[in-house]
Order: structure tokens, then sequence, then C-alpha cells
């Protein structure tokens, strides 16, 4: 695993528990910020599991 990938599965991670937090309270911001930071962890990670097939294919 790359840093990219471990910071992709943090982000999400941190994500889906702000998101979790928002309905708890009501808070849809909370919500909305969550599935943002979802988002970008999934993008970090793909990004950090394209760098290490490329890596392992060279």
């Amino acid at each position: 695993m790359n840093k990219n990938q471990v910071k992709g599965v943090l982000k999400e991670v941190a994500g889906k528990v702000q998101e979790e937090v928002g309905k708890m309270s009501g808070s849809k911001e909370q919500q909305a910020k969550g599935l943002g930071k979802q988002i970008s962890g999934k993008a970090e990670k793909t990004y950090g599991d394209a760098k290490e097939t490329i890596k392992k294919g060279l």
C-alpha cells in the first residue's frame, strides 16, 4: 500500500463518520461534507491503486 491508498481509506472512513454524525444530529450540512470526504477519499485511493498497478507493471 502506498500513502495515497492509506490517505484515501482514512478520508473515506472519516467521511462516513461525519455523515453518520450529521444524520444523528439532523445536520444536512455535515451529511453533505461527509459525503464529499468519502468521494475525495475514494478518488485518492483509486489514484493510489493506479500508481501501484503501474509500479508493478514496470
